[in-house]
């Protein structure tokens, strides 16, 4: 079953930046599909990004042009570039591993971000 461990969060003030790392175990990382998504406190987990096996990106609405996600398949690592953040992008970001059926089936145990003054 493949790991996955996220580091890189943090607090940063308003308009700041933050690189999250999601490193995945196993050996056929390059095969999958793998997502960012957060959830605010009191709030249900939400899609922010997903790259897949191909490089083909996706983001949600709210947070294109300002984040980009990533992935070295040598190293086994996604990558999310979070440029310009905002006080609403606080939140715990989880890294997913997308299953055949285009639903996550293995999560990291999440990393906080802070955007606060």
């Amino acid at each position: 079953q493949v790991q996955l461990v996220e580091s890189g969060g943090g607090k940063v003030q308003p308009g700041g930046s933050l690189r999250l790392s999601c490193y995945a175990s196993g050996s056929r990382f390059s095969l999958y599909a793998m997502g960012w998504f957060r959830q605010a406190p009191g709030k249900q987990r939400d899609f922010v990004a997903a790259i897949m096996s191909s490089g083909t990106t996706t983001y949600r609405d709210a947070v294109k042009g300002r984040f980009t996600i990533s992935r070295d398949n040598a190293n086994n690592t996604v990558y999310l570039q979070m440029n310009s953040l905002y006080p609403e992008d606080t939140a715990v970001y989880y890294c997913g591993l997308y299953g055949g059926n285009g639903l996550p089936i293995s999560w990291g145990q999440g990393t906080q971000v802070t955007v606060s003054s």
